[in-house]
């Protein structure tokens, strides 16, 4: 199991509702589940503002998390996601 933990700050609400209509099934190919989201994280330590969403999201190993990301066929569901604000993902495990 490895997770990838999404930091999400939306800027353009359109473009992410967009992407949150495809986001789902992009995700079941790969064997994704969302384990926790937050539209309200809690920043603890470090500077700098929190993000304004945060998602932990679980794939069934590296390889899959890789293929979500670099499928070609998810290349317009990641613009949308992309589009909508300032992202960042980092994998963890």
């Amino acid at each position: 199991m490895i997770y990838a933990v999404v930091e999400l700050t939306i800027s353009d609400q359109a473009s992410f509702d967009a992407y949150a209509k495809q986001a789902g099934a992009a995700l079941v190919k790969y064997g994704a589940k969302p384990e926790a989201m937050s539209t309200e994280p809690t920043q603890i330590e470090g500077a700098g503002a929190a993000p304004g969403r945060m998602v932990l999201l679980s794939f069934p190993d590296k390889a899959a998390a890789l293929g979500w990301i670099e499928d070609p066929e998810l290349r317009e569901v990641h613009a949308l996601r992309r589009a909508s604000g300032d992202c960042r993902i980092r994998l963890i495990g």
